[in-house]
């Protein structure tokens, strides 16, 4: 299998897309190591999919030390970093005149801030080996906007603009670059949904939600190409959704 024996690192792993894609990786003989602020669902995790407890390490991705602990674990155990998911995000959408200010800086610390410590982690490695794969996930809101979702919008919208000037960048370096924005999947991310209004309108929206191991098949598929193929952005939505 093409994804057999990559050294991947993965950050919101404890549940939802995280979670099926380690899966589905170790299924490929992939060699995980994961990182989600829920140490004991990790934990089980690992056990679950025959890891040790070594592959596995708390990491709350708005502190760059935990980021940098994690992409260090995978050196440590495996020698390097073949691909870096930048996949941890909540979503605690509201109309702006809520004015719930803690939650933006809580999509922006974690949703931006995040992303951007992971590459700061995982880019010099990757560097040093000529070779790697960062997979930062945006979402359908990184391409469009609705009300009630300005903030975590704004915060896929960066996403993928880092994504892109990361994809230059990196040119020299022979890295490769993949964004994936979801539509709805089936996670936990609606359970952070802040706003009671926004989370009844969003209730419709993932009414047909499709499951996780579509998106886990989708960056498969993007970390399967050839070397010099680069899958730089996927959208993908359940059929029925309109959104």
């Amino acid at each position: 299998m093409e994804n057999a024996n990559k050294v991947v690192v993965i950050t919101g792993a404890s549940s939802g897309l995280g979670e099926a894609t380690a899966r589905l990786l170790v299924q490929q003989g992939a060699k995980v190591v994961l990182g989600a602020r829920r140490l004991d669902r990790l934990k089980a995790l690992a056990s679950e999919l025959g890891l040790s407890e070594d592959a596995v390490v708390q990491t709350d991705v708005v502190d760059h030390a935990q980021v940098q602990r994690l992409v260090d674990r995978a050196i440590t155990l495996h020698g390097r970093i073949d691909v870096l998911i930048n996949n941890a995000g909540l979503m605690p959408s509201s109309m702006l005149d809520k004015l719930m200010i803690d939650d933006w800086d809580r999509m922006i610390d974690v949703n931006i801030k995040g992303v951007l410590y992971g590459i700061a982690a995982a880019l010099p490695h990757m560097q040093t080996q000529k070779s790697g794969h960062i997979i930062n996930v945006a979402s359908v809101a990184g391409h469009k906007v609705g009300p009630g979702g300005t903030v975590y919008a704004a915060t896929k919208h960066a996403v993928r603009v880092i994504s892109e000037g990361l994809r230059q960048e990196v040119k020299p370096y022979n890295i490769r670059t993949t964004i994936i924005s979801p539509g709805a999947v089936a996670t936990e991310l609606t359970d952070t949904i802040t706003d009671p209004d926004v989370a009844a309108g969003m209730t419709q929206v993932y009414a047909g939600a499709i499951s996780a191991d579509a998106f886990a098949r989708t960056v498969a598929f993007a970390m399967s190409q050839p070397e010099d193929v680069d899958i730089n952005e996927i959208l993908f939505r359940p059929t029925a959704q309109a959104y």
